[in-house]
């Protein structure tokens, strides 16, 4: 019997009130994302800031109660669980949030911020507890003397491996990953991201990474989801996805990665999309994409959704109309040089 995947997502909505104060409406953050996850696979979540990657990632941790849909971990639904009901589930599934700095507790040393989950599902006694913390500081690559620091006293990189070492004390089988580099220095974020890779391989867990760095994505992950205004527009394998994208906002995308070869950056067509994302507010009707779209059939794009479907006869998904079933894709580059 195949065992059920680590996470799977299925038609996730996540809407927001706006005060009339405000103007009033409905903030569409989230508005139908399908996702899965199976054991030991890292799955990229990439799309533009203000296209909802962030607010998928703490529906699933369950910091935001979902609008709509559901989220089943190891095959169990927890959309709607109590807090009491997803206690034990928490041990399960943790996160490493953006900023190394504001997720870490000022008054609590290092030392106690690793403890704290270790503490609160119980279980070992002191001298266990101070061996587990040890170990996990060593397992980041920080020197046991690190735990009777505070967080002000460490760098931002090294700030960033004590969040992996808190989320990593309960061995988890999902980690959330929200863009954990985007807040570090350059030089910093190999590292950081070398480390991650190597504790995913030693301890087996399943990761979802959020990012917006393309050649991020492309080092750490299995698969790639591209989310455009809450939606998913197209997912596929790590090779499908940047050897040979299908969709126009992927294209785009991928087209702004810089290349390490001044002659061929020259050379390469790069795509611009007019515009900036729409407001969630009021996303366009049809596919939301069309209104920036250098390749868009007006008359369908503006007034039918499409949905994510196969194509290739695989389990690759593109959500367009313009992409057959057999792969064929228009090309966004030459479409966006005539504009």
């Amino acid at each position: 019997m195949t065992s059920p995947p680590v996470l799977e997502v299925r038609g996730l909505k996540k809407h927001f009130p706006v005060p009339r104060s405000r103007g009033g409406g409905t903030v569409h953050a989230v508005d139908g994302v399908d996702v899965t996850i199976r054991a030991g696979e890292v799955l990229g979540l990439v799309g533009e800031s203000g296209s909802g990657k962030s607010t998928v990632g703490k529906c699933v941790v369950r910091l935001l109660e979902p609008t709509g849909g559901t989220i089943a971990l190891h095959g169990r639904d927890i959309s709607h669980l109590s807090q009491r009901e997803l206690r034990p589930m928490r041990r399960q599934v943790h996160m490493v949030f953006q900023d190394p700095y504001s997720s870490l507790d000022p008054r609590q040393s290092i030392g106690d911020i690793v403890a704290e989950p270790l503490r609160m599902h119980g279980g070992l006694g002191s001298r266990e507890l101070g061996k587990k913390v040890e170990s996990l500081l060593d397992k980041v690559g920080l020197a046991t003397g690190m735990r009777y620091r505070y967080p002000h006293e460490l760098s931002g990189g090294q700030r960033q491996r004590v969040g992996l070492a808190r989320s990593l004390s309960l061995d988890p089988s999902l980690l959330i990953a929200d863009e954990p580099v985007s807040a570090l220095d350059v030089s910093v974020q190999a590292s950081v991201l070398n480390l991650l890779m190597d504790l995913q391989e030693d301890l087996g867990f399943s990761c979802l990474f959020i990012a917006h760095d393309l050649a991020t994505v492309e080092l750490v992950c299995n698969r790639v989801a591209v989310l455009y205004l809450g939606r998913i527009v197209e997912e596929g394998t790590r090779e499908e996805i940047f050897t040979s994208p299908k969709h126009p906002y992927t294209q785009s995308l991928l087209s702004a990665i810089a290349v390490p070869d001044p002659p061929l950056q020259r050379r390469r067509e790069r795509i611009i999309l007019t515009g900036d994302i729409p407001s969630p507010i009021d996303p366009p009707s049809g596919c939301t994409f069309h209104t920036r779209c250098p390749v868009a059939d007006l008359p369908r794009c503006a007034d039918e959704v499409p949905i994510l479907r196969p194509i290739e006869a695989s389990a690759r998904q593109v959500s367009c109309h313009l992409v057959g079933a057999d792969g064929t894709a228009p090309d966004a580059a030459k479409a966006a040089a005539r504009i």
